[in-house]
């Protein structure tokens, strides 16, 4: 009965599998599987092979799970090590597959990373292995050199391991919209945040009323108009207007004949026909008359009626009473209509002068010693995409029994009338401004993997660094530690660098 090919084929792979377990229990040695305790060398993304003094070595696993560099009969593991302590370098060293006395072991690595100075480490004994003299801190991407004289003998390996890096030409990066900024000092300003809303400015919201009784004749404005000051809003007939004209009319007439009648008792008395109080008679008439006359034209001028009006004549001009705008603004209600009849003292327009508004903020007890007048502020409204800057004009003296805060109001210029009144908006209170030696734009941050990054730009690279921040103003970031004065690094869409790192499955071993 013949064998077949394939038969043969599977029966030989057999074999050779016992074969090499049978070598590891003849050595003593098991089979290593990466250990979950540190970074070893499965953090190396696609691997840049271990260049070795004899020639190139391949990312083999020692027993510790790190990288095993192998020269000759002489072989060293690096892993990195941080269950329980900041990542650090650790290095076992074997001689003909056994381990060595670190002691007699002289090792050196050297990281170089991007757009960075070298970084030297060097190892003492600890226990069984050698023991790096320095935190190795995040991100664990660099190019790494490792130097080990044994027994008068030197030995190099270099090797890469690479994380959160993408390559990208300035003309890709341009058209991504990624605009390359250096980080330096600036300026950071600790706010405060308070809620608030855009309402009427107080002090330009005019409430008119008739101040006559009567019957809407004619409605010449409506809701939303805009109005200049002393254009006409409506015309009511008024019977008490009519009464006041006639009162005037007749105080008119009473001072001619009063006038008439003091001019020639004067001349008699001076001609010696008439006595003087004839003439004294007269003049006290006169008197009389012109303070009646004017005491008629003052309520008729306090109804809002000028000169000319109050002199007019006619039928018309009797019961006709204009209801005029008292300020440049907009129509925001209105409560007449045509025929209807009106009482003197209702509102019957509201108009609101809308080129300045209040943004009116809550306070909360906590927060009233942060807050004083004068201080500057930035109001932005997020449904607008839109921010403007005053200062705090008001802040209110008491709290309120219901809702337990007080107000404080900023005056906003609004020439365009984009501040709506109503629109709810956030308020940022200036507290202090303070120089940081390092800030970067606040839209450059992103989080990757469990870290607050910023993407540094070395030649055609972008690398995400983890970095620690300080006090954010919302368009600048204080950075504490992860770039320094005069690093290059995407300020805006970086967005876009964090995509291209999703789509590449970068990955990173803890």
């Amino acid at each position: 009965m013949s064998i077949s090919r394939t038969t043969v084929l599977i029966t030989a792979g057999i074999v050779a599998v016992g074969v090499v377990l049978g070598l590891f229990l003849v050595r003593g040695e098991q089979p290593v599987a990466p250990d979950a305790q540190g970074h070893g060398g499965a953090e190396a993304a696609p691997d840049q092979a271990a260049k070795g003094a004899r020639g190139t070595a391949d990312t083999a696993k020692g027993p510790h799970g790190g990288r095993l560099l192998s020269d000759g009969n002489f072989a060293v593991e690096v892993t990195l090590f941080e269950e329980g302590v900041p990542p650090e370098f650790r290095v076992y060293a074997y001689a003909g597959n056994k381990p060595v006395d670190p002691s007699d072991v002289k090792l050196q690595i050297q990281l170089q990373r991007l757009g960075a100075q070298p970084e030297s480490i060097a190892f003492r004994k600890h226990g069984d292995y050698l023991r790096g003299d320095r935190e190795i801190v995040e991100p664990h991407s660099f190019a790494v050199g490792v130097a080990a004289e044994r027994a008068g003998k030197m030995h190099r390996w270099t090797y890469e391991q690479i994380e959160g890096r993408v390559r990208m030409d300035d003309a890709s990066a341009a058209a991504a919209g990624i605009e390359i900024k250096t980080a330096g000092p600036a300026a950071v300003r600790s706010t405060l945040e308070l809620q608030g809303e855009i309402q009427f400015n107080g002090d330009r919201v005019a409430h008119v009323v008739p101040r006559l009784a009567g019957v809407v004749v004619k409605s010449a404005k409506s809701l939303g108009d805009r109005v200049k000051r002393g254009e006409v809003l409506a015309v009511i007939e008024s019977r008490d207007l009519a009464d006041l004209k006639s009162e005037h009319l007749a105080a008119r007439t009473r001072l001619d004949l009063a006038r008439a009648t003091f001019e020639r008792e004067k001349r008699l008395w001076q001609e010696q026909i008439s006595p003087e109080r004839n003439y004294l008679a007269a003049r006290q008439a006169l008197a009389e008359a012109e303070i009646a006359l004017r005491g008629v034209e003052q309520k008729l001028l306090a109804l809002g009626l000028t000169h000319a009006a109050v002199m007019q004549g006619g039928a018309d001009a009797l019961t006709r009473y204009e209801i005029r705008s008292p300020l440049d603004g907009v129509v925001i209600e209105k409560h007449l209509a045509l025929g209807e009849a009106v009482k003197d003292d209702p509102t019957v327009f509201v108009i609101a002068d809308l080129s300045s508004v209040w943004a009116e903020m809550t306070i909360y007890p906590k927060d009233l010693a942060a807050v004083k007048l004068g201080q500057s502020v930035t109001v932005k409204a997020s449904a607008l995409d839109a921010r403007a800057s005053g200062t705090i004009s008001y802040v209110g003296a008491l709290v309120g029994e219901q809702t337990r805060s007080a107000k404080a109001r900023v005056t906003l210029g609004n020439p365009d009338q984009s501040w709506r009144p109503g629109l709810f908006v956030t308020v940022e209170v200036v507290q202090d401004e303070s120089k940081v030696p390092v800030a970067v734009a606040a839209e450059a941050l992103q989080t990757y993997r469990d870290w607050q990054v910023v993407f540094l730009r070395a030649g055609e690279f972008f690398e995400a660094r983890p970095v620690e921040l300080g006090r954010n103003d919302g368009t600048r970031v204080e950075v504490i530690k992860g770039l320094a004065a005069g690093d290059r690094y995407a300020a805006t869409s970086s967005f876009v660098l964090k995509a291209e790192l999703g789509k590449a499955g970068a990955s990173h071993d803890h």
